[in-house]
């Protein structure tokens, strides 16, 4: 098994390639149109038949490469059942076995940064892995000021979904603004500082407290990803 990681300089997106290296097969999470040559270069070279496309929500901040990915591979795109977007091949719910090869990515629905969001866990012999998308990033957390945010919610998902899982385990974050390419829950949980505010209450309190702006490309991408990446001008 193996993971790569790709990287958008304009979103400071992270996209995950999971690799079945017994039979070729792969799944791509949170892939970015602007990407998807890069995707299909290594597909290519590494001789990998992409299986599944994956988003853990519905992103405010670039447009999805679902769409073009289905067209160009012919691989199934998911995205969890809150989303309601009906161009996706299936939707997920909570608890779901996704298999690549012989690999399985169990889904876990974390809502609080959108009411969309999913993560995924994987185990590779002894050593689990979770991408987290924009529910747990490294030292900090998803925003929770649009698509149906709900703090009270994340601060659920976070410190009795995610947080029960081991130490040990990687965390795969969906953004990252520094250029840290992973953490591990037992060092999220030991120096997140949001993870460390003291009841849910404090948490809810200061996620309401933040006063960001809203992401450039949202009044572009929400509507583009409702349709799986598909904008104006796409044959």
């Amino acid at each position: 098994m193996a993971v790569r990681q790709f990287f958008d300089h304009t979103s400071f997106t992270y996209t995950y390639l999971v690799i079945d290296d017994k039979t070729g097969e792969a799944a791509l999470i949170d892939p970015v149109k602007e990407q998807l040559g890069e995707y299909l270069r290594c597909l290519r070279e590494l001789e990998l038949s992409l299986k599944i496309a994956i988003d853990t929500h519905i992103h405010a901040d670039h447009i999805t490469a679902l769409g073009d990915l289905r067209e160009r591979t012919g691989c199934k795109t998911l995205l969890g059942n809150t989303a309601q977007v009906a161009c996706a091949t299936d939707g997920l719910g909570d608890g779901v076995q996704i298999k690549v090869g012989g690999l399985q990515l169990m889904t876990l629905f974390t809502p609080g940064h959108t009411d969309d969001s999913y993560c995924f866990s994987l185990q590779d012999g002894q050593q689990r892995m979770l991408f987290t998308g924009d529910t747990l990033l490294i030292r900090g957390c998803g925003r929770t000021d649009f698509q149906q945010g709900d703090p009270a919610k994340l601060y659920r998902s976070l410190h009795h979904i995610l947080l029960e899982f081991p130490d040990e385990t990687v965390v795969y974050p969906g953004h990252d603004y520094r250029g840290w390419t992973q953490s591990t829950i037992g060092e999220e949980r030991r120096h997140n500082s949001r993870l460390l505010l003291d009841s849910e209450q404090a948490f809810v309190d200061f996620m309401n407290n933040l006063k960001l702006p809203n992401p450039k490309m949202m009044d572009l991408s929400v509507p583009a990803n409702l349709g799986c990446g598909k904008v104006k001008g796409d044959q």
